[in-house]
């Protein structure tokens, strides 16, 4: 499996193996350097791709599943256009996480309320979603989520076990920082990519290309595009018999545990 760990250990090996032969045979400086920016841009890529479990094990999909069953999250919220997409949802009994920024559940603590009255489930997106997340220390991204989770444990009671990093980027230091927190990663393989455009047709069809049984789709309940395509995108699921379910069912992960102690 290609991870942090073992990526970096290899180049290493190979920088030391290549310095040793230095000795004997000379290496041109550039072979170095190509080596280490080969190094620096797989370590890239592999933050930026969630699915790839390059720093963390992250919960994507369900790949075994058979039947026409699938996921919504929505990132970002609490916001005005969450009270539309739960309006939605009721109509179509369709559930959802929604991972939540902490900010903005402290603007919106009565949307919080009625996600949990309606059935749907909450997770952890960090406090401020920094631009700057990533390049956060561990001590830093640990009290993020800490101080998410004390805003949501108020409504649940218990402790929130999902996070989805900002952006959907991993790193050494957000994995060290899970493992004080425990959060368990929640990724997805449906990206809407409504965060960054609106042109509704374009989010649609991306969408409805990749659905397929077991998967979890990426939406935002920040913006009224978002909503629009929302409504769409449920109508051709429920034409096309497929059901939105929750996400402790599909993924059989458990999205609150009781505080012990």
């Amino acid at each position: 499996m290609i991870t942090h760990k073992n990526i970096s250990i290899f180049f290493i090996l190979l920088l030391l193996l290549m310095f040793l032969v230095n000795f004997y045979m000379a290496i041109n400086i550039w072979c170095f350097f190509a080596v280490i920016f080969l190094w620096i841009g797989i370590n890239a890529v592999g933050s930026s791709i969630i699915s790839s479990n390059y720093h963390v094990k992250a919960y994507c999909s369900n790949p075994s599943e058979t039947e026409k069953k699938i996921i919504l999250t929505f990132d970002d919220g609490p916001s005005k256009f969450t009270l539309e997409v739960l309006a939605l949802l009721k109509k179509y009994n369709a559930k959802a996480t929604f991972f939540c920024i902490g900010k903005n559940i402290e603007k919106h603590p009565e949307i919080i309320k009625q996600i949990i009255e309606e059935g749907h489930l909450l997770g952890n997106h960090s406090y401020s979603h920094s631009k700057f997340f990533d390049f956060y220390d561990e001590d830093k991204i640990a009290d993020e989520l800490r101080k998410t989770d004390q805003l949501l444990e108020k409504f649940t009671s218990k402790k929130i076990n999902f996070f989805r990093p900002p952006y959907g980027v991993t790193t050494p230091s957000i994995r060290r920082a899970l493992q004080r927190t425990g959060h368990k990663v929640i990724g997805w393989n449906i990206r809407s990519l409504d965060g960054g455009t609106k042109n509704q047709e374009l989010i649609f069809n991306r969408i409805i290309k990749r659905v397929s049984p077991g998967g979890i789709v990426l939406l935002h309940d920040t913006g009224k595009h978002s909503v629009l395509v929302l409504e769409q995108f449920l109508q051709f699921l429920q034409q096309n018999n497929y059901e939105v379910i929750s996400i402790e069912e599909l993924l059989n992960l458990n999205a609150y545990e009781i505080e012990r102690g």
